[in-house]
């Protein structure tokens, strides 16, 4: 194959993977701006890989560099980032900004495995194998894991329904 074909070839790549691999990363990295740092990071990678790559699905490859590649900048950096205003949000369709924000806080005090297995489940709706086999880990740790990610967000997002509760409680009191 001729490298101009080989570049088109990437192009169209690009194009069709672009919005759904960025979701994957922004949800991973839990910031939109630094999910598309990533994706960036990845695509140059595999740009340079393309034209010897022996996978027979690309997007799945692609997958692995986002979560291997996250997890090496989170290894690197091994503290808590703080900043004055939280991160903008991208708003999901059928969802209220609300309920999409609450979600995004929720997926951003999991630890990094636990948000993996989370994203790569349900977001993208991989088998527990394809999940397994994409973060280098048993089937086994997937469910342990997931098990424990679900139970922190129905925890947290318990809890905030509950807060949201009493302060209406609150509200409709002082009206009165």
């Amino acid at each position: 194959m001729s490298r101009k074909t080989e570049d088109d070839a990437y192009a169209d790549f690009v194009g069709t993977a672009w919005p759904r691999h960025l979701r994957t990363a922004t949800l991973i990295t839990g910031d939109r701006h630094r999910g598309e740092e990533l994706l960036q990071d990845c695509l140059v990678k595999l740009y340079v890989r393309w034209g010897r790559m022996r996978t027979e699905d690309p997007h799945a490859y692609l997958r692995r560099m986002l979560v291997n590649n996250h997890i090496s900048w989170w290894r690197r950096r091994r503290r808590e980032l703080l900043t004055a205003e939280p991160p903008d949000a991208p708003a999901a369709s059928g969802a209220s900004p609300e309920t999409t924000d609450e979600l995004y806080r929720a997926l951003r005090e999991l630890p990094p495995r636990q948000r993996a297995v989370v994203v790569l489940r349900h977001f993208e709706d991989l088998s527990e194998k394809d999940t397994a086999a994409t973060l280098g880990c048993s089937v086994g740790t997937v469910k342990s894991q997931h098990f424990r990610a679900m139970a922190r967000l129905r925890t947290v997002l318990s809890g905030n329904q509950s807060n949201q509760s009493k302060q209406s409680k609150n509200q409709e009191s002082v009206i009165r």
